[in-house]
């Protein structure tokens, strides 16, 4: 069992938050002229090629031998995270990316409350305000008018959802799995799956399922969020090996300025003032969590803050 190093995973966490957004933002590009279905068949099969060799180098066939436990939460963990990239997917759609991702940061807080009743992870007070301070630095970003979007305010809610069971899943099986073999086994369920569905459905059932061969600058967003996607959620398995979900849930509020930003160069979306300020709480409530761990170095993170 690998020990927690809970300044390291942080540190992989950020680097997601980093990098996720640019994902994001090959979605939305492409969510007005390619199907969902074929985005999720890219994106896990650029998973899957990338992946293998590594894992057969390293793994042998000793990777195809894992219990059927294991294979039962690898599967919760692809159809939770081919869930989520949907329900972004449609959220991207119909809102600018930072208002997305901001609304979709309800799932720290879930994730605090499922890692405690569930998990058995401490979640001290310090961790708990810093998550409620942030999510208050979330709203101020996002500014939510759900009568203005309608219901499609709620897919990010519902990438939340998934998300906090994404996680939950992951956090499990790092500590049995090496990051790398979940997220290729992931990625070949994934596959195996969409195409299935594309074979068996008709897109005249929903427009979603429909074989549309790329043209021009679509091969780009679709190899490109192939790419971005596999390399941000190894950072995102890597990190959950060495940090507990308590300790990284409010990391991820770190996502919103990196996205913030990523929105206002490619798609011009400015925050006002209070967004702005919005994104400063956001971002001061991820740095106070580090301060909190570099304090306590020598403890688990259960028992840092």
């Amino acid at each position: 069992m690998t020990s927690d190093k809970p300044l390291l995973g942080i540190f992989l966490m950020i680097s997601f938050c980093a990098v996720i957004p640019f994902g994001d933002a090959l979605i939305k590009l492409m969510s007005a002229s390619v199907p969902i279905m074929m985005v999720l068949l890219f994106r896990f099969t650029a998973q899957s090629l990338l992946l293998l060799p590594y894992v057969l180098f390293k793994k042998g066939r000793a990777w195809l031998r894992y219990s059927r436990r294991i294979y039962f939460l690898l599967a919760i963990r692809t159809i939770t995270h081919a869930a989520g990239i949907v329900g972004m997917y449609f959220g991207l759609k119909y809102m600018p990316l930072a208002d997305t991702v901001a609304i979709a940061f309800i799932f720290p807080l879930l994730m605090l409350l499922v890692s405690h009743f569930y998990l058995g992870e401490h979640v001290g007070p310090h961790r708990l305000i810093t998550s409620i301070i942030g999510f208050v630095g979330t709203l101020m970003v996002v500014q939510p008018n759900f009568v203005a979007v309608g219901l499609n305010a709620l897919w990010p809610i519902f990438v939340a959802l998934t998300f906090v069971v994404f996680m939950m899943v992951t956090r499990k099986m790092t500590r049995e799995i090496d990051p790398v073999s979940i997220q290729t086994l992931s990625g070949f369920m994934a596959v195996i799956t969409l195409l299935f569905c594309m074979l068996v459905l008709d897109d005249r059932i929903w427009d979603g399922f429909a074989w549309v061969m790329p043209q021009g600058v679509q091969w780009v967003y679709l190899i490109g969020s192939g790419i971005i996607g596999t390399f941000a959620h190894l950072l995102f398995t890597v990190a959950l090996r060495y940090a507990p979900s308590a300790t990284l849930a409010p990391m991820q509020y770190l996502e919103i300025p990196f996205a913030t930003f990523i929105g206002w160069i490619i798609f011009s979306d400015l925050p006002n003032f209070l967004a702005t300020l919005g994104i400063a709480v956001t971002v001061g409530a991820g740095l106070y969590i580090i301060y909190r761990e570099q304090r306590a170095p020598g403890k688990e993170a259960s028992e840092a803050v």
